[in-house]
């Protein structure tokens, strides 16, 4: 398959000799430890010079993430990072270093775990949040709490740039976290995922420990829709986290833990074993099926499945305007969308059997309480 890719490149680009492609690659090889296979290294390096390979999609595996169980040999899985741990070292009968990711599909949460050199991935930040990737050949532990995670060991490969998925397969947080008005209800020591925006910050502050050591927190205020909740980070992450941390920012925090603060009030501390960031913003499709009337600005693919009607409206300000509804399905379910305005135009263009996305609506109760998709300004509807 390398072989195949390298004569494509330099069908594609004539201008770039064999030698070239090959000691680039060797330089690639080496930077990345061999963890990366080699005809990924190729596609990137085709997109370095200029060339397209021409790979269009990746062999999608048949285990998706709630199909794990521990003990699985040879597993390959595709997921969207979520988060990146740190890397950290152990000692003992033997020394080395460990570090870990959060991935998702559509099905669930799943915890990757890099041994040694490995590392080196997250190390030198060839994978970040957000980014769509394929981990290959790979074996399953049970983790503390019973759960899969993926070990990824010699043979194992990773793969990036993928062609051919399909982004609302790969959800982000969002999917997974908890409305800050929910946490209250949460027991104490649970493990939340949340995505809020900063509303305040409080000067950080040292403490000494039992072994004479120094240790610093720094606590801040974070809100959504549903309320507000401070955020408590520790040690080396608030010497992370002070450094550019401002009013303003959406953060996303995975796996906090709930704790009782004074009072009755609760607050998310950050840890070790979280993660804190900014949120990985990117255009994720929702499932009609998980939408609720809280979920903000939202976007969703699906198939026209009633043609469109077009017709004008009086609203409340007594102001005529046009407006197109019609019916968009999914694998999950079908929900009624309200075009307004000039987007009424374009809906009135759409057919049934029409793929479209419909980007940046909301979501509002409309007929009997139904929720109906419904557009504003910057909404963008498309035919994939």
């Amino acid at each position: 398959m390398s072989e195949d890719v390298i004569n494509q490149i330099v069908t594609l680009c004539p201008m770039i000799s064999r030698d070239q492609i090959l000691k680039r690659l060797d330089k690639e090889k080496q930077k990345t430890g061999g963890f990366i296979s080699e005809e990924t290294l190729l596609r990137m390096i085709a997109a370095e010079f200029g060339c397209e390979s021409t790979r269009s999609k990746v062999d999608i595996p048949v285990l998706m993430i709630k199909d794990l169980l521990p003990g699985l040999n040879d597993v390959s899985v595709v997921g969207r990072i979520l988060a990146v741990f740190s890397t950290r070292t152990f000692s003992g009968v033997k020394e080395g270093k460990f570090a870990g990711l959060l991935i998702a599909d559509r099905t669930g949460l799943l915890r990757i775990v890099l041994w040694n050199d490995r590392t080196d991935l997250i190390d030198s930040k060839t994978v970040n949040v957000g980014q769509i990737v394929r981990f290959s050949h790979g074996y399953t532990r049970e983790d503390s709490g019973g759960r899969p995670e993926l070990h990824l060991g010699d043979r194992s490969k990773v793969e990036m740039n993928l062609g051919g998925v399909r982004e609302s397969e790969y959800p982000s947080i969002l999917k997974f976290s908890t409305k800050v008005g929910d946490l209250a209800s949460a027991s104490k020591n649970k493990r939340v995922n949340v995505v809020a925006t900063v509303r305040r910050i409080f000067p950080s502050s040292t403490f000494e420990r039992q072994n004479s050591s120094k240790g610093k927190v720094i606590r801040f205020i974070v809100a959504d829709l549903t309320g507000e909740v401070p955020i408590v980070v520790w040690n080396e992450k608030a010497d992370e986290m002070e450094k550019v941390l401002k009013v303003g920012d959406r953060l996303q925090v995975v796996n906090g833990k709930v704790k009782k603060a004074l009072g009755d009030s609760i607050e998310v501390n950050v840890d070790g074993s979280s993660y804190i960031g900014p949120f990985a913003e990117f255009d994720e499709t929702f499932q009609i099926a998980d939408l609720k009337e809280d979920s903000g600005l939202v976007s969703v693919e699906g198939k026209v499945v009633t043609q469109p009607v077009l017709r004008n409206v009086n609203t409340r300000r007594n102001e005529q305007v046009k407006l197109a509804t019609f019916e968009l399905e999914d694998k999950s379910g079908r929900i009624s969308v309200s075009a307004w305005r000039h987007h009424a135009d374009t809906a009135g263009k759409l057919t049934v059997g029409d793929i479209v996305l419909v980007k940046n609506a909301y979501v509002k109760k409309g007929f009997v309480d139904n929720l109906e998709l419904s557009t504003r300004s910057d909404t963008v509807i498309t035919v994939v």
